[in-house]
């Protein structure tokens, strides 16, 4: 029996691609905790789509969006940090 998961390459990196997405809402809509949730999505997409042929457009994506995805759990981090240091 063949396993449907992973019978279609494409269909599963738009899977990794909506999750990842999916992440950067919930961070930037202020949920707690989503940094870790964007950066195990950004992960298993990095880890998934790797095993893609180069030529497929799934690596560019990771290439753009990688750095952003970075930049805003950076960004998370750091206002969480300035915010506790208001706090005390």
């Amino acid at each position: 029996m063949r396993s449907r998961k992973n019978s279609n390459p494409a269909r599963r990196a738009n899977q990794l691609k909506d999750a990842v997405y999916r992440e950067m809402y919930l961070l930037e809509s202020g949920r707690l905790g989503s940094e870790m949730g964007l950066a195990l999505a950004l992960l298993r997409a990095w880890n998934e789509i790797e095993s893609l042929p180069q030529e497929d457009e799934s690596h560019l994506w990771l290439r753009q969006i990688g750095p952003l995805c970075l930049k805003m759990i950076e960004d998370s981090f750091a206002q969480g940090c300035a915010r506790g240091a208001g706090m005390q």
